[in-house]
């Protein structure tokens, strides 16, 4: 027996209960649809239908059969399709949101190289420092620098990555060197603008964590915006690694206080890959998040792609 092509036919039978009208959509005889329904039973053991001259009704096993069975056909529907996808061509829109700073810094190279692996996805970028809502905001993947709470949802971990406190060697010049977490209130600080109005970085060793809150010189709810200010030399900002890996490299800013892990919320942060909890991934959403993780997964990654 044909085990998937009888799922198929029951299916049919319990969405049209006619035999005659099922035969016609497979292409078959309602004779040989009768046979394969007739084995179904026997196979499981149990009465699926009651049939009489004029009409045919599920069993209340029957009934569950076929609610089942729907989900199960979906999905391998859903599974050859994806792996056609791949092995033709994968083609599409492909939405996708991230915060500011990674979809400015890390992202645009990627994309223009998986274009060249795959043509035919189209890549929509949206970048807010807000958060959305997959489903009805139509997002495919959205990358976060937290770990996605709500329901419906699964993440993939990219990578765990820290705060950097900076400041341009033009505002340090003459400027006395910050050896303990205190010394910044003796400095200009450019703070990243959170809910309230209490600003605090938090500085951690192995043995403590030390708060310290200050009043910044400049707000603003957007890294592009601090981080340009740090440059121009207004103060200290603290922002990701891989914002601020390229000037620290290229000596346009100074890493400070490198001893201590920094940070104005959690220690826990990075870049969370995250989607709709769906049975099956769509091809051209897996393609490009192994195609990010391959490139920025993990510890020193990232700084490369930002760095081109």
């Amino acid at each position: 027996m044909d085990r998937l092509r009888a799922m198929e036919l029951f299916l049919s039978i319990s969405q049209t209960q006619n035999f005659s009208e099922t035969a016609r959509r497979f292409g078959i005889s309602a004779t040989a649809v009768s046979r394969m329904i007739t084995d179904i039973e026997n196979d499981l053991k149990v009465k699926l239908l009651l049939r009489s001259t004029r009409q045919v009704a599920l069993t209340e096993s029957g009934q569950e059969y076929a609610r089942q069975l729907e989900g199960i056909l979906w999905q391998i529907n859903e599974l050859q399709s994806n792996i056609t996808a791949i092995s033709a061509a994968p083609e599409g829109l492909l939405r996708v949101h991230s915060r500011m700073m990674f979809g400015l810094g890390v992202l645009p190279p990627l994309v223009a190289s998986f274009r060249k692996l795959y043509p035919g996805i189209h890549i929509e970028l949206s970048l807010t420092e807000a958060l959305v809502d997959l489903r009805r905001n139509q997002i495919d993947i959205d990358f976060r620098i937290s770990p996605p709470v709500e329901a419906g949802v699964k993440r993939r971990m990219l990578f765990l990555s820290d705060r950097y406190l900076v400041a341009s060697p033009a505002y340090l010049a003459g400027k006395k060197n910050l050896q303990q977490p205190e010394d910044i209130l003796t400095h200009d600080c450019l703070a990243y603008q959170l809910p309230g109005f209490d600003y605090r970085w938090r500085f951690k060793t192995q043995e403590d964590t030390v708060e310290i809150s200050f009043k910044p010189r400049h707000v603003s709810n957007n890294g592009v915006a601090l981080l340009e200010l740090a440059r121009m030399g207004e103060g200290l900002v603290l922002l990701d690694d891989y914002t601020v890996h390229n000037d620290i490299r290229e000596g346009r800013l100074t890493r400070l206080l490198p001893d201590y892990r920094i940070s104005n919320k959690s220690f826990e942060e990075g870049m969370f890959a995250t989607i709709l909890d769906t049975p099956i991934i769509p091809a051209k959403i897996r393609l490009f998040m192994d195609f990010v993780a391959e490139n920025v997964a993990g510890t020193e990654r990232r700084f490369s792609v930002s760095g081109k």
